[in-house]
């Protein structure tokens, strides 16, 4: 007899006070919303907040524990709203304060935490301080809040140092007075300086603005940067995009950011309700990652050593062991992730060919990614401590990766040099109906192209269908809150499996992720809880087939 997840009954999750639950961040399950690409309430093409607000019911009946919500800040939106020019204003294009407010409020009603995310490594290049700054010329105090220096060469003519832009080209701009400003990223986003205490006064000012609005916690937007090494000495490497991540570097991780996120602490501890920070550091290692959250610090650090980890059997145990070896010193919950607004969908990124590539060339291999991502998730919602879920994922979307030059809003795009610029593709509004002009995002179209086969991955076409990817995350979510052996505790008890099959117990229940291209035939650890794919019995035990994860209620 055959066995496979079955689907959640649309029953909603009982609401509950977003202060009942202590520490709860250690085994949450929170959900990315990428405001422009979630819900459109005005029909402009683009995603807002009260869009947002109205699909809050669909979250909660997802299942998820809270919602963070990409940049909605005052901008002018050269990088997606990660430029900001006010921290303390909505860009009207989202709504307004009394939208967030709104937003907010009816999700804690629901019993959904917000999260918001926070940029401090950057500005705009139309933030207050950086156009005076530009104004008031050399010597002005306003430059001591960001990096502006003299160049080199006879007449100034090279940049300060040999630092390249994450999205291509150098890192540094020349103003017509002569002098450069540093920016990691686009020209339109000037690196803030640390070193100056109005940047440190200002944004524990935006945290209080924020908390006092009521928002359960802050995703710290390249948290391993705003501190810049002495000197700003050059690199001395070519290509260094390819260094993020893997080496050391002046501009990246740097000890001092870890005194600001303890005076950030103090300000977080200060508040009711458990609220938290996230942090997206960048780091060469899942040890160096655990120095985010000692303590003192931040609650959560993305695992991208994780996110970037094939789907191979070997290498995902091993950075499960890393992992949470890195933090149990700590004290700190791993923080699982396979996509997000910056990466490759991971239905994409696990088809043929492997690796991190963006191309899907035929209908197996977009089988194959699909089939892959939905037994990464059964094992990472297995695995002990936090997950992020980005938005589209429960419906098993795929990258867009044939959006025409002409669409395409990507900075890095347009920059030639650095990374592909291929992040539009996972940034592509989700489906929610299996008609309308944008298959149910609003009714005037959307800010970049859906394909046709979105229709039948829309929320309307996968609900209450048996096998559906939709239903697979929310039978998962639904296990997964009524098993406090799952998210809780900080290691698994590995068990003995074939090669290229991963088996671990916790408590009473077991997962078995099979990796490989071929079904395997193993022991039957008990009654099937969930599965990624279609199980049946043979020979006393349980086949699971190729790519497939199983969860099992365990028998000692």
């Amino acid at each position: 007899m055959s066995q496979q997840h079955s689907a959640a009954p649309a029953s909603h999750f009982a609401t509950v006070s977003v202060a009942d639950r202590r520490d709860w961040w250690r085994d949450a399950v929170i959900y990315q919303v990428y405001p422009r690409s979630f819900a459109d309430s005005n029909g402009d093409g683009m995603g807002d907040l009260e869009g947002v607000r109205s699909r809050l019911p669909y979250l909660r009946d997802l299942g998820v524990d809270a919602v963070w919500l990409s940049p909605f800040y005052a901008s002018p939106q050269a990088d997606a709203g990660y430029d900001v020019a006010d921290y303390r204003a909505v860009d009207p294009m989202f709504g307004s304060l009394l939208d967030a407010d709104a937003l907010i409020r009816d999700a804690h009603t629901h019993g959904l935490r917000v999260i918001v995310d926070l940029v401090p490594n950057h500005s705009s290049d139309r933030h207050e301080w950086f156009k005076r700054a530009l104004a008031e010329g050399p010597g002005s105090p306003l430059r001591d809040r960001y990096h502006f220096r003299p160049g080199k060469g006879e007449n100034g003519e090279l940049p300060p140092n040999d630092w390249e832009s994450i999205f291509g080209g150098p890192a540094w701009t020349r103003v017509p007075d002569g002098e450069w400003y540093l920016h990691l990223f686009a020209p339109e986003q000037p690196d803030f300086n640390w070193d100056h205490p109005a940047v440190g006064d200002e944004f524990r000012s935006i945290l209080r603005f924020w908390l006092d609005m009521g928002v359960d916690g802050f995703r710290i937007d390249v948290a391993h940067g705003l501190v810049k090494a002495e000197g700003l000495p050059d690199l001395g490497a070519h290509d260094q995009v390819k260094l993020l991540g893997n080496d050391v570097m002046p501009f990246f991780d740097q000890d001092g950011v870890h005194a600001i996120y303890r005076q950030w602490r103090r300000i977080l501890d200060e508040y009711s309700g458990d609220r938290i920070f996230v942090a997206e550091a960048w780091t060469p290692t899942v040890e160096r990652t655990a120095n985010y959250v000692r303590p003192d610090e931040l609650h959560q650090a993305f695992n991208f050593q994780y996110l970037g980890t094939a789907w191979d059997a070997k290498e995902l145990r091993t950075v499960i062991d890393r992992t949470l070896d890195a933090m149990r010193p700590v004290g700190a919950p791993a923080t699982w992730v396979l996509s997000n607004h910056d990466v490759t969908r991971h239905a994409t990124r696990f088809a043929n060919p492997p690796g991190l590539g963006t191309q899907i060339r035929t209908a197996g291999d977009r089988e194959l990614g699909l089939r892959r991502a939905r037994a990464a998730t059964l094992l990472m919602l297995a695995l002990p401590g936090s997950a992020y879920l980005y938005q589209g994922e429960e419906l098993g979307l795929p990258d867009v990766v044939d959006l025409p030059d002409e669409v395409r809003q990507d900075p890095a795009y347009f920059r030639g040099a650095g990374q592909d610029g291929f992040r539009d593709g996972c940034r592509v509004p989700i489906p929610w109906t299996r008609t309308g002009s944008s298959y149910g995002f609003g009714d005037g179209g959307s800010w970049l192209p859906q394909p046709p086969v979105w229709a039948e991955l829309s929320v309307e076409a996968q609900t209450g269908v048996p096998g559906s990817t939709l239903e697979l995350y929310r039978s998962a979510l639904r296990v997964r809150r009524e098993r406090p052996d799952l998210g809780a505790g900080e290691s698994v008890e590995w068990l003995r499996a074939p090669e290229g099959v991963l088996a671990f117990r916790r408590g009473d229940f077991v997962c078995v992720a099979n990796t490989t291209g071929e079904s395997v035939t193993l022991p039957s650890y008990g009654r099937v809880l969930l599965a990624s794919g279609e199980v049946t019995e043979a020979d006393g035990g349980t086949k699971v087939p190729a790519d497939t994860t199983v969860w099992w209620t365990a028998q000692r």
